[in-house]
């Protein structure tokens, strides 16, 4: 059996898409399984770009093959001819492989579309998409019951391949270079025991106020734990707001996403929104305090560590990307998340 995945992003969908991958290996151990994934969360699968066709190994643990897109590329620039040619390339590169299974774990049209365009005969996708367009490229709708994503993807392979999974496994690469990067600056810097604190999000109404991250790395810093402060592109004032309310107590660190691991390995604790590094942390069973406005932890919350969720009433789910800050997540106090923060250090918690 070949079968191509096709998830193409974001970095939390990609990791929450993990287990349900992982439990189709354990279902169908001798499977050629590739995916098709956005070329920027590529490092999620495989450490190095040369190592795409190369034979698993921890740099690229759970899938034996690569393919990636770069639509965003392509919308900027949708009749230029390295356009062409890199769709193409990447078309012809999933039918070269003559998949028989393609499984859309995303549920769009672009994603439907991309499993089509492999050239597998077979097409499955989830009964209920995001897109309602996006099922008429299936050949196979499966119905799924479970609240959170993880296990929603989980229960759609096992559908597939008649083997009900209920543990999770999330198979993330490890990059020698960045995990290296990681050693060197932390023993250079002298942070030996830190957390990692995430203030940025997908859109306004995910975001916390930066005065109350810089509070919480005070509070951290009568334990001992410096806090480091992730930030992607755009979000350098944003990092900067949190280490000048910090007064001293946090620093600013710039990953890419194989230092990231690497880092998020190491830490303590995260604390952080609704956010791709959020369910790194998770993923990498790092305790958690997660803070959700908009957004539903029961379906999007941290999944497989020791979690606190702090998610006020006054917080109404819509995944409208709105850019105004949400009510409820405003609510939510300082004192609040250090509290949680202390909890878990402690070893409390709740196994998400």
């Amino acid at each position: 059996m070949r079968v191509v995945i096709v998830r193409l992003g974001a970095m939390g969908d990609v990791i929450h898409a993990l287990p349900a991958v992982a439990a189709l290996r354990g279902a169908w151990p001798e499977a050629q399984i590739g995916w098709a994934i956005e070329a920027r969360w590529a490092a999620l699968l495989c450490a190095r770009p040369e190592l795409r066709f190369e034979t698993r190994s921890a740099e690229k643990p759970l899938v034996d093959a690569l393919h990636t897109l770069d639509p965003r590329t392509w919308r900027a620039a949708p009749f230029s001819d390295e356009s062409w040619r890199e769709m193409r390339s990447a078309i012809s590169g999933m039918r070269a492989s003559r998949y028989d299974l393609a499984i859309d774990l995303q549920g769009l049209i672009k994603s439907a579309v991309v499993a089509q365009l492999s050239g597998a005969d077979a097409r499955a996708g989830f009964a209920r998409t995001r897109e309602s367009a996006a099922g008429l490229f299936y050949t196979r709708r499966i119905a799924t019951t479970a609240a959170h994503v993880v296990e929603q993807n989980l229960q759609l392979v096992g559908a597939l391949t008649a083997k009900p999974v209920t543990q999770a496994e999330f198979a993330l690469p490890r990059d020698a270079q960045a995990e290296h990067w990681c050693d060197v600056t932390l023993g250079r810097e002298g942070w030996s025991s830190f957390a990692v604190l995430n203030p940025g999000a997908g859109w306004g109404a995910k975001l916390w106020q930066a005065q109350r991250y810089g509070e919480v790395a005070r509070a951290l810093r009568v334990h001992g734990i410096i806090s480091l402060v992730n930030h992607g592109p755009g979000e350098e004032a944003l990092a900067d707001a949190v280490v000048q309310a910090s007064g001293g107590a946090a620093a600013a660190v710039r990953c890419s996403i194989s230092e990231l691991m690497a880092l998020t390995r190491r830490a303590r604790i995260f604390v952080g929104g609704d956010t791709g590094p959020m369910h790194l942390a998770a993923a990498l069973k790092v305790p958690v305090v997660a803070l959700f406005g908009p957004t539903d932890p029961i379906r999007n919350g941290p999944y497989g560590t020791r979690a606190i969720v702090l998610r006020s009433p006054e917080s109404v789910t819509s995944y409208s990307h709105a850019a105004t800050r949400d009510v409820g997540l405003e609510s939510i106090t300082a004192e609040e998340v250090i509290a949680a923060a202390r909890h878990l250090l402690a070893g409390g918690g709740n196994a998400g």
